[in-house]
């Protein structure tokens, strides 16, 4: 009797025991969380919230991207190496003690103040890395130079300073809206034609899907972004690239012209329009009516060491769908 007593205690306080962020929480109570948490380190040490939350942000969307990293299983996903946590001479590579980490020069810190310095613990990844920030300063230009001497990479800088003009912008971080990029009302076609051969250019693979459609039909965002790049190229004649907040840059081809006032730098957000269909391109600044008017859309992904096209057919057809949905709500 005492036996099987014993025995059932042991599992009552054995058992594993689920973490809030392991439990099944609705999209909107994650970003809750997370905006909790971003703001209370703000709060400690005055660097604005939306700074956090891109880092975050590009360090998550990196552990989809990447066989390297595990996926996301907390609140906060800003990696950073259990050697460089612990400090790179010290005996033992998971020490959670924030002494002897300090006394190797480690990056982890004790931001929930329980005694440890846990590289799991949400409270304490944030609190190493404000502290790591702290060492050049809050303000923009620091911030900028504090992430150039963590990524040693430009346009991980620019891609993590864009998706912070984004959050700032919106004033949160629930953003993962989407649109199609034409107008259901309008005429258009379109089927998949990514990976296709293509004589244009040299020979090469269509990195994307066309759209067809009249001239002047509108060409829509369709996701929250900031613009990188918009004018001329020798193919893809007028055409705007849209970064998002998941590290994947959206690519609008062949345009017949932008939509008023737009610039690089600005934010954007999903069904916002940016341009018109057209038949601009393969010759030089002005060239048109080479083919017939359609949109080339591409995606990209960036992983934090390079970039790469992947076929964006399946994710229009959800747009679409998920568009056609909500207008016979209406």
């Amino acid at each position: 009797m005492r036996l099987a007593l014993a025995l059932i205690l042991l599992f009552c306080f054995t058992s594993p025991v689920k973490t809030k962020a392991e439990e099944k929480l609705s999209e909107e109570q994650i970003h809750t969380k997370r905006m909790e948490l971003f703001q209370k380190s703000e709060a400690l040490t005055h660097i604005p919230w939306y700074y956090l939350a891109a880092v975050d942000q590009y360090e998550r969307s990196l552990r989809f991207a990447r066989k390297d990293r595990e996926k996301p299983t907390s609140f906060i996903s800003i990696y950073i190496d259990p050697e460089r946590w612990a400090g790179p001479l010290n005996p033992k590579p998971g020490d959670d003690n924030p002494r002897t980490i300090t006394l190797f020069n480690g990056f982890g810190r004790d931001g929930d103040m329980d005694g440890k310095a846990s590289i799991k613990s949400d409270e304490d990844i944030l609190a190493a890395f404000t502290d790591y920030v702290l060492q050049y300063g809050i303000d923009r230009d620091n911030f900028k130079l504090a992430l150039w001497d963590y990524y040693k990479r430009d346009k991980t800088v620019s891609i993590i300073m864009g998706k912070a003009k984004i959050y700032k912008h919106f004033g949160t971080i629930h953003l993962n809206d989407k649109a199609f990029p034409l107008p259901l009302r309008f005429n258009y076609s379109y089927k998949n034609t990514w990976g296709d051969a293509r004589g244009w250019g040299g020979r090469r693979i269509h990195e994307g899907t066309d759209l067809f459609a009249d001239y002047g039909v509108p060409v829509r965002a369709t996701s929250y972004g900031i613009i990188e790049m918009k004018g001329w190229n020798r193919y893809g004649g007028w055409r705007i690239g849209i970064r998002d907040i998941n590290n994947t840059y959206h690519y609008f081809a062949h345009l017949s012209g932008f939509s008023e006032n737009l610039k690089v730098g600005q934010v954007v957000e999903p069904g916002m329009m940016i341009g018109g269909v057209g038949s601009s391109g393969y010759g030089p600044p002005g060239t048109s009516g080479k083919f017939p008017p359609h949109l080339h859309y591409g995606m990209y992904k960036d992983n934090g060491l390079t970039e790469w096209s992947f076929d964006p057919y399946p994710h229009l057809r959800q747009w679409e769908r998920q568009d056609r949905m909500k207008s016979r709500k209406r």
